[in-house]
C-alpha cells in the first residue's frame, strides 16, 4: 500500500512541475523549484524497492503470499459509490492544491527578483522621467507597476495650460494604494482554495469514513459473520477516505500559512516603497507650488 502511495506521489510531482512550466514559461525549467521537484521525484522513486521489500516482509510475517493483501485500487473499486465520489474529490483537490503551491512558489520568487532589480535601478540615480519611459511601454508588476501608476498621474496633472497641483498628492497616494491592492489580489489569487481544502478536506474524509463504516456494519449484519476477513475490507476502505482527507489538508494548510506570510512581506515592501516615493513626489510638488 505504501509502495502505491509512493508511485502516486512520484507521478504527481513531475505533472505539477510541467503545469508550472506551461503556466510560467520555459525559463523555470532550470529554476530551483524545478530542481527541487526533480529531486523529490527521484527520492520517491528510489524508495519504491524498499517499500516493496517491506511489504513482502510484512506479508510473510502475516503468513500470506508476498504482494497479497488489500491495495488502494481494490479498496477504491470495492467502495460504495458515495465513498468513491469522496475519494475522487479529495484526490483531485490534492492534485490541484499542489499545482497551486508550485505556481505560487514560482510567482513569489519571480516577484521578489523583480522588486530587487527595480529597487537597484530606482536608487541608482537614474532620473524618474527616463525610468518611466523605459517602463511605461511594457507590462509591469509589483514596485514597477506602482511607480508607473504614480508617474502617470504626475504626468497627467502637468498636462494642459494650468497644471492641477492642488490635490495632486492625494491623487497620487490613492493611485498607489489602488495599485497595491490590485497587486496583493494578484499574489493571493487562489490562496483561498488552499485554505478551504485545509479546513474542509478532513471533514469530507471523515464523512466518507462514517459512510463506509455504516455500510461495513450493514454488511456484517446481513452476512451474520464477524470474521476479520469480512470486517477488515469495509473498515479499511472507510479509513482510506480519512487518510486521503489528511493527505489533501496537511500540505494545503502548511502552504497557505507560508504563502500568506510571503504575500504579506511583499505587500509590506510595496507599501514601504510607496511611502518613500510619495515623499519624493511631495518634495517636487512643493518645489513647483
Amino acid at each position: 500500500m505504501f509502495n502505491r502511495l509512493v508511485v502516486f506521489m512520484a507521478g504527481v510531482l513531475p505533472w505539477a512541475g510541467r503545469w508550472v512550466i506551461r503556466a510560467r514559461g520555459p525559463y523555470y525549467m532550470n529554476s530551483k523549484v524545478m530542481k527541487l521537484v526533480v529531486a523529490m521525484s527521484a527520492a520517491l522513486a528510489s524508495t519504491m524497492p524498499l517499500a516493496a521489500m517491506a511489504q513482502d516482509v510484512q506479508s510473510v510475517e502475516l503468513g500470506a503470499a508476498p504482494g497479497s493483501g488489500l491495495s488502494y485500487i481494490s479498496l477504491f473499486m470495492e467502495a460504495d459509490i458515495v465513498v468513491k465520489i469522496v475519494m475522487i474529490g479529495l484526490i483531485a483537490a490534492s492534485v490541484w492544491s499542489w499545482a497551486i503551491i508550485f505556481d505560487k512558489v514560482v510567482l513569489y520568487g519571480r516577484s521578489r527578483r523583480q522588486m530587487n532589480r527595480f529597487e537597484n535601478v530606482f536608487w541608482s540615480g537614474q532620473s524618474l522621467e527616463e525610468l518611466y519611459k523605459s517602463l511605461s511601454s511594457r507590462a509591469n508588476n509589483g514596485m514597477s507597476a506602482l511607480f508607473v501608476a504614480a508617474m502617470r498621474e504626475w504626468k497627467r496633472s502637468h498636462e494642459g495650460d494650468k497644471p492641477a497641483i492642488a490635490s495632486l498628492q492625494q491623487r497620487i497616494d490613492r493611485v498607489m494604494d489602488l495599485t497595491i491592492s490590485r497587486e496583493v489580489e494578484r499574489l493571493e489569487k487562489r490562496l483561498l482554495f488552499l485554505a478551504t481544502i485545509g479546513s474542509a478536506a478532513p471533514f469530507v474524509g471523515l464523512f466518507g469514513t462514517v459512510w463506509g463504516i455504516m455500510n461495513a456494519f450493514t454488511s456484517i449484519a446481513a452476512s451474520k459473520n464477524t470474521n476479520l476477513a469480512v470486517v477488515a475490507p469495509g473498515i479499511a476502505e472507510a479509513l482510506f477516505a480519512t487518510g486521503l482527507g489528511l493527505i489533501a489538508a496537511i500540505p494545503a494548510v502548511i502552504a497557505y500559512n507560508k504563502l500568506q506570510s510571503d504575500s504579506g512581506k511583499l505587500a509590506a515592501r510595496m507599501e514601504g516603497f510607496a511611502d518613500e516615493f510619495s515623499a519624493i513626489l511631495s518634495r517636487r510638488i512643493d518645489e513647483r507650488a
